[in-house]
């Protein structure tokens, strides 16, 4: 990235970017605090640590407009960490996390994400939208009928008041219509202070304090691994939908070591590590954010609020934060795909729905992701295999098989069963020029087709077998078959 396009991306449209990022501020908050219970700690320690994550990232990430925070997947891995052996254990796991993360953006393994289709990438879209509502929904259990109407209306302020003007986000006025409203007119509704103690202070620089032997690292480092690839795998995917949104390209190696460098720092101030959030990422898309201030804006405004203005944020009813966590679902949510489901192969639309189930079910976005991938290259394989055509024609005491397609693990086997080894022909033609071999099964099956002829003790005659066609042949072990 040059000096100049880094610039430009701190400079766009500022004061955009800072509404934007507040917005993104608030829809921080309610999930960060959920997810803070999920881990097993407290709201202080997920709310000090997206501050710390937003703020690094947008200087040293490679993805602008992206929002960041301790939540999500790397939570969920987290939380054993914490129940079996404490809070000191998931800082040393978050530092070596963040170490883990800056390796493996400089050896370039980002570029994995290659191998991620587009129907599992909207089954992940589509999973988190679903699970973002869902975590809405114990807000609006056993609630008095003031929090159905406050949502109501902040749901109507969201989504009319931008017919009238966008000067400034609709999901900040709404959040302080409601908020104004429940302090003139109190009423039995739920607010933020009541999901936890808000911190009243800087956080500062601390050590883990736990004993670095190998017996620590033995139960840490697994742990390590599994957040660092959760988070990087989150991180990739949230910044692939902001590549769709808005037809721009980030720099995803950058990303990858920014994110390591974010959790590094997180474990130095005493946080939990994290990872791109799709969801507020998206909210701040939706109102403006595509530079690196609406990042940083997220971070800094909610040190702000956390620390200067704790009290008035505590006084915000749940009801206004609902409201726009369901606007954040809507959006996120990939409503094409449901007219896909009938327009796209079967296959894909299963990779899909599967994708979806396994996320929903096992509130894991990287097992779902790794499921849809999984089934995507079995499917692939499949298709792949049926692909294979192999012919036979006889000509005098020439008997001539030509495959055309690829030959690998799940197509060798057609191949050999093609051949009819009980032939009366004196001599048997491979012909494959038009086939393509690209593993060992493969070679292996050729060379039991030419073992199994020549023991009946037919001639055997292979064709097209080229290197540059046929790499796999390249190895010394195969020389007697290049021969041929």
């Amino acid at each position: 990235m040059t000096p100049a396009l880094y610039r430009r991306q701190w400079a766009q449209n500022p004061l955009r970017e800072v509404l934007a990022g507040m917005v993104g501020t608030f829809a921080l908050i309610p999930e960060v605090i959920a997810f803070s219970y999920i881990a097993g700690v407290s709201p202080a320690v997920s709310l000090f640590a997206s501050f710390v994550i937003s703020v690094s990232i947008a200087i040293f990430g490679g993805r602008p407009g992206m929002i960041s925070g301790a939540a999500g997947s790397v939570a969920l891995v987290a939380a054993p960490l914490v129940h079996a052996h404490g809070v000191q254990a998931m800082l040393l796991a978050t530092l070596a996390a963040g170490g883990l993360q800056v390796l493996f953006g400089l050896l370039r393994l980002q570029a994995v994400m290659r191998f991620v289709p587009a129907e599992v990438r909207t089954g992940f879209v589509n999973a988190l939208a679903i699970m973002i509502f869902a975590a809405q929904v114990p807000q609006m259990l056993g609630v008095s009928w003031h929090t159905y109407a406050l949502i109501t209306l902040g749901l109507v302020i969201i989504y009319l008041l931008p017919r009238l003007s966008d000067a400034i986000p609709s999901p900040l006025i709404c959040i302080v219509v409601l908020t104004a409203i429940t302090m003139f007119y109190p009423m039995p509704v739920h607010t933020v202070s009541d999901l936890g103690d808000l911190p009243t202070g800087l956080p500062s620089l601390t050590f883990p304090h736990i004993a670095l032997n190998w017996a620590t690292w033995s139960v840490v480092l697994p742990y390590a691994l599994a957040m660092a690839a959760v988070g990087l795998l989150e991180s990739m995917m949230t910044a692939s939908v902001v590549d769709d949104i808005t037809d721009t390209h980030g720099d995803q190696r950058m990303e990858c070591t920014g994110l390591g460098i974010s959790n590094i720092l997180v474990g130095a101030f005493g946080g939990i590590a994290g990872c791109g959030m799709i969801g507020q990422t998206v909210g701040n898309l939706r109102y403006g954010g595509r530079g690196r201030l609406s990042t940083f804006t997220a971070g800094a405004f909610l040190l702000a609020l956390m620390v200067l203005l704790h009290r008035w944020v505590g006084q915000v009813p749940m009801a206004a934060l609902v409201a726009i966590m369901i606007m954040v679902s809507a959006s996120t949510f990939s409503w094409g795909s449901l007219r896909d489901l009938a327009r796209h192969p079967r296959l894909s639309s299963l990779t899909m729905l599967v994708t979806v189930a396994v996320v929903v079910m096992t509130h894991d976005l990287a097992a779902g992701v790794a499921v849809g991938v999984m089934l995507s290259g079995v499917f692939f394989a499949w298709h792949a295999a049926s692909l294979l055509r192999v012919t036979e024609k006889r000509s005098g005491d020439v008997l001539t098989y030509s495959a055309s397609g690829q030959v690998f693990f799940a197509s060798a086997d057609s191949l050999s069963d093609a051949i009819d080894y009980h032939t009366d022909a004196s001599r048997v033609v491979l012909d494959l020029t038009e086939a393509r071999l690209w593993d060992i099964t493969s070679v292996q099956v050729l060379e039991k087709i030419i073992g199994k002829l020549r023991a009946r003790g037919r001639t055997v005659e292979v064709m097209g077998l080229h290197p540059e066609r046929h790499g796999i042949l390249a190895s010394q072990s195969n020389e007697a078959l290049l021969a041929l």
